[in-house]
């Protein structure tokens, strides 16, 4: 794979940065590699700028002034031509989408899937050195793709639990002892709406919500009432039955490598008096 470079905020300066990227992409393809059968001796190495654009599908002029650095319009459709022409990578087809100005599609700038990447060991490793605080690994539509310990003890999920929003309202266990849920419940189902307004190709929004309507009235209710809301940096109180209230502060983050992830870190917020009853739950050690 290509090293990706910086973009400069100078168009002409991107300019310049596409003209070597297109370049050094083409230099590094032979004709056998793109099913191009050759005969004689070539004097340009890799392939000729005609070969990548009747492989694109684009004019010989048209892609020589791209590869030129001059200033013309490319559209999505073109960039994605030229990437497969030059069997580009999901990051160089990103970069190039960068370069020619233009955001890249959600799909590329090597975002994974949860459907086809698994949990790699260092996040597990990251969520159990987290306890005996809870934390959660999830995807963009709230799917649960590993949690700790601390997360099952504290606030009751189990085997059965696949999704943070369907257990919101179906996990008995978790609801009762969630401090305030009918004022909660409200703003949970908005922040889930305005993730599934960025992503609205992506059928698994909707497989959760058909199953969670069907399964409880009182989400069937608030998602009707096309309520939005942006998810904030937010406080979440517990009653667990064995050591009575706990209160943590909720940050989210991104994982850097994989941006439809998202880790859900729970930490005691200061002042509530949660790290003692917390710790006895877990039998550790007081958080730090």
């Amino acid at each position: 794979m290509l090293p990706l470079l910086m973009t400069s905020a100078s168009p002409a300066g991107r300019r310049e940065q596409l003209r070597d990227f297109l370049r050094t992409c083409r230099a590094r393809l032979t004709p056998g590699d793109v099913g191009i059968v050759t005969a004689g001796r070539r004097r340009t190495p890799g392939l000729r700028r005609e070969e990548v654009a009747s492989l694109a599908g684009v004019g010989v002029s048209w892609y020589t002034w791209l590869e030129q650095g001059r200033d013309i319009n490319a559209s999505a459709d073109v960039l994605d031509a030229v990437s497969r022409a030059l069997r580009l990578t999901e990051p160089e087809r990103a970069h190039l989408y960068l370069l020619a100005g233009l955001n890249p599609p959600a799909d590329t700038a090597g975002v994974r899937d949860s459907r086809d990447s698994g949990v790699t060991a260092e996040l597990r490793n990251l969520l159990d050195a987290w306890s005996p605080r809870p934390a959660i690994l999830r995807d963009r539509a709230w799917n649960l793709l590993a949690i700790n310990d601390a997360t099952r003890t504290v606030f009751g999920y189990d085997d059965t639990d696949h999704n943070c929003l369907v257990s919101f309202f179906t996990n008995a266990r978790y609801r009762n002892m969630h401090a305030h849920w009918e004022s909660v419940a409200p703003a949970v189902v908005a922040a889930f709406r305005a993730d599934a307004a960025h992503f609205p190709d992506d059928p698994g929004f909707g497989r959760i919500v058909d199953e969670l309507a069907a399964a409880s009235a009182d989400f069937a209710e608030l998602w009707a009432r096309h309520e939005v809301g942006a998810p904030v940096q937010a406080i979440k109180a517990v009653y667990h039955p064995d050591v009575g209230d706990l209160i943590f502060d909720t940050t989210t983050l991104v994982v850097a490598d994989c941006p439809a992830w998202y880790l859900e870190l729970y930490n005691p917020r200061p002042g509530t008096g949660t790290d003692e009853p917390l710790a006895r739950l877990l039998g550790s050690p007081a958080p730090a």
